[in-house]
């Protein structure tokens, strides 16, 4: 198990805290060389100075592995593609790609602002196309000249994208884009040797200790559930070599608990083949709804 990732090359993006943190020290802890990022950022992601992926970092070569600071701005496009190259010059390659960088601005949706509205849709959404656009285009590249590698993303997504959250109208829509992403990544990158899936994880992060901070409490009688270590084994598995006929996938995890996530499919379908009446769409509408799967309730949603 100690070399499961042993010469391999990843990219985990804000990793100086929480659950970012956690994923590199465990790729590090299994044998990766890690390219840790943080951009150094507040819960609302204004800029503070600090270079928590130095601490990391010194963690790292503390046990031994191998590990470099990157500040970039993940949603910088120039950035991105310099914080691949680092990885590529530093260690010779890269396998890995893990994007976890985000913040939160929550907000009811009548009160979010266009501001709020367009930096998180930034750094969520953009954030991780960014490495992976320059990331897909090296593993292509060296596809293309007969040195394909076994490379893997795992992108971050969350509950909130795939059923929905009250008051993070904004957050929820960027978590939905980028497991709309993985899938069509995974498809695009497969000729090349790389898998794409993303996690939703749940855990206990600078993100959740406002509106969730009760249920994230640690609990008094053993395993803390809501620790973010938990989430980083499957990180980890779908990082490896092992992991390569698993693709395009979306799994939630929550402590000890795996739930793959099964999104958009094509329920209760009706063709009269020719053009709808407005005034039988509803009867019709509703007799395909009642035939439907119900949808899970979004979360805080009133009963």
């Amino acid at each position: 198990m100690s070399n499961l990732l042993e010469g391999r090359v990843a990219i985990v993006t804000g990793a100086g805290r929480g659950l970012g943190r956690e994923h590199a020290l465990e790729l590090a802890r299994l044998g990766a060389a890690v390219v840790v990022n943080d951009f150094g950022v507040t819960l609302a992601g204004d800029g503070t100075g600090e270079t928590p992926a130095q601490e990391v970092v010194s963690t790292i070569t503390a046990a031994g592995g191998r590990a470099v600071v990157n500040t970039a701005d993940v949603a910088d496009f120039e950035a991105a593609e310099a914080m691949v190259r680092q990885a590529i010059d530093t260690f010779g390659h890269l396998d890995i790609l893990v994007n976890n960088a985000g913040f939160v601005r929550d907000r009811m949706l009548v009160n979010t602002s266009e501001e709020e509205w367009d930096s998180v849709i930034r750094v969520h959404l953009k954030g991780h196309f960014a490495p992976l656009r320059h990331a897909a285009a090296y593993w292509r590249a060296e596809s293309k000249a007969g040195r394909t590698r076994a490379a893997r993303v795992i992108n971050t997504s969350s509950g909130a994208g795939l059923q929905g959250s009250v008051g993070q109208a904004t957050y929820s829509a960027a978590k939905a884009g980028i497991a709309g992403l993985t899938i069509v990544a995974a498809e695009e990158l497969a000729p090349y040797g790389v898998t794409v899936n993303a996690i939703a994880p749940s855990a206990r992060t600078r993100m959740t200790e406002g509106p969730f901070a009760e249920a994230m409490a640690a609990p008094v009688d053993g395993f803390d559930a809501m620790a973010p270590a938990n989430v980083s084994p499957i990180v980890a598995w779908l990082a490896s070599e092992e992991s390569a006929d698993v693709t395009g996938r979306v799994v939630e995890i929550e402590g000890g608990r795996l739930t793959v996530e099964e999104g958009w499919v094509h329920g209760p379908s009706l063709d009269v083949s020719r053009r709808w009446d407005p005034r039988e769409v509803g009867g019709e509408l509703r007799g395909l709804l009642q035939k439907a799967r119900t949808p899970e309730a979004v979360y805080g949603a009133r009963s």
